[in-house]
């Protein structure tokens, strides 16, 4: 990632990495997370996504942890509003603040400048700033969608929603007068949808609002999700007849892509990663059972040596070996595991506790099972989650299908997802989740990547795609 492969963030005067590091899921306190954005800075990166509803504002004071080691020239920080979770649930309870959403229990939003102001404030100081590069409404549409859950927004429910739109860019221009930030705009998931979608939200309307603020506005920037399903952004003309990333491309206005790998399609979450070698047999049912034996061979060292307690409770490694087969995906272990495993397993602990206290032999056993149990359940993840290898081997087959070059040996599927947005005339910088140091190495060359025609490829896949390909 070098100078000669920064791209123009629409009229901004910003010159961005077209790989933008997305702090989504990055908190502060993990040396994983810091090293990888460390490593993402020292190859040339300088594209910095983030949000105050990140961890709950970790992910901005990790950032503002890692800044103070660089020139603050050479660093682009994004940050975002609007979310009432967590800490900013007991400040809205407190303050009661205008025109707030309440979406679902422990989820409000809110765009009030009342609010911003507040946001705006604790992010910088959390990122240890003055000045925002670049500060976006996050997802304002909670608006249309909360009453869509009552009724379909109407005609004057989308105008009350730009008119929020225009107050909080009123405000947000006081705040670039004031120097706390440069420029401002909007990221939405609902910017790419078709029009005929009650809560579709308009990049058009957007402009408007802020012409209508200012002659010298500073809304220049959205955000959007966009990947192999998820191509409306690319391809559904819903903007004056339009697609959003060629109505941004004519009016000088930057476009961030987000969740380039974590496909939303018919309800359904597709990553589209390998999660073992493409092509290659995800593990079966002897390797499960590989996994259970250290388990296994513990509980047998407890019957011999505590013979004397009773045992009401049934093998644990049975009980997996039984459950297992059943799960299919990670997800649902987890609430499998809570439920029918987890529990049981600290109530026959305590209750064995309680027969045999102190005994150093007892206590011994017990670090040792808690620890086997705690990497079983991580070898259980990763043995989940290459059953899914299935459906990225027919992701990528599909893509070629569509044009895409096909490489020998097989080219990661994220790195043919991500250069197929990256060779998308009008974007930016492609935001991708980078949480440990080797996914960084993974994805950067592909700055450098020769260009393909990625709306060709984004049309005959979208053509071709097959639900199957979506599981």
């Amino acid at each position: 990632m070098t100078q000669s492969h920064m791209r123009p963030l629409g009229r901004t005067g910003l010159s961005v990495c077209p790989l933008g590091f997305g702090c989504y899921r990055i908190t502060d306190g993990n040396a994983m997370h810091e090293a990888a954005l460390r490593a993402y800075l020292e190859q040339g990166g300088n594209l910095i996504d983030t949000s105050a509803n990140y961890a709950d504002g970790l992910s901005e004071k990790l950032v503002g942890r890692v800044l103070k080691d660089y020139p603050r020239e050479r660093v682009i920080v994004v940050t975002k509003g609007g979310y009432i979770q967590g800490r900013n649930m007991a400040l809205a309870r407190e303050r009661s603040f205008p025109e707030v959403v309440s979406y679902a229990d422990g989820l409000w939003h809110c765009i009030h400048p009342e609010f911003l102001e507040t946001q705006l404030r604790l992010s910088a100081e959390r990122l240890g700033v003055e000045t925002i590069d670049v500060y976006l409404l996050h997802n304002p549409e909670y608006f249309l969608t909360e009453i869509a859950h009552h009724h379909p927004p109407t005609a004057s429910d989308h105008d009350e929603f730009y008119r929020r739109i225009g107050q909080a860019f009123r405000f947000l221009e006081q705040q670039v007068r004031e120097g706390k930030l440069r420029w401002y705009g909007i990221s939405s998931n609902h910017f790419g949808l078709p029009s005929s979608e009650p809560t579709m939200t308009s990049v058009a309307r957007c402009l408007d609002a802020a012409n209508a603020v200012a002659a010298d506005h500073h809304f220049a920037v959205v955000q959007l999700p966009l990947n192999l399903y998820e191509s409306g952004g690319a391809l559904e003309p819903n903007t004056d007849g339009r697609t959003v990333l060629g109505y941004c491309r004519s009016h000088g206005i930057g476009v961030l892509a987000n969740r380039p790998l974590n496909a939303f399609s018919d309800g359904r979450l597709t990553r589209l990663a390998d999660f073992v070698a493409p092509g290659t047999t995800p593990p079966g049912a002897a390797e499960l059972t590989a996994l259970l034996e250290p388990l296994r061979r513990h509980e047998e060292q407890f019957i011999e040596r505590f013979s004397d307690v009773k045992r009401e409770q049934g093998s644990v490694t049975d009980l997996l070996a039984r459950i297992l087969p059943a799960v299919k995906s990670t997800a649902h272990f987890e609430q499998v595991a809570d439920a029918y495993i987890l529990s049981p397993i600290q109530q026959w602990l305590a209750a064995v506790h309680q027969q045999l206290g102190a005994q150093p032999a007892w206590l011994a056993w017990q670090r040792e099972c808690v620890d086997l149990l705690n990497r079983l359940f991580e070898e259980i993840a990763r043995h989940l989650t290459a059953q899914q290898q299935a459906t990225s081997d027919r992701v990528r087959r599909r893509l070629i299908q569509a044009g895409y070059p096909e490489a020998v040996p097989p080219e990661p599927l994220s790195r043919m997802a991500i250069r197929v947005l990256l060779s998308l005339p009008g974007l930016s910088s492609v935001l991708v989740g980078m949480r440990r140091p080797e996914y960084v190495g993974d994805v950067a060359g592909l700055a450098s990547a020769p260009s393909l025609d990625g709306e060709k490829l984004l049309r005959a896949f979208e053509a071709g795609a097959d639900p199957g390909a979506r599981g």
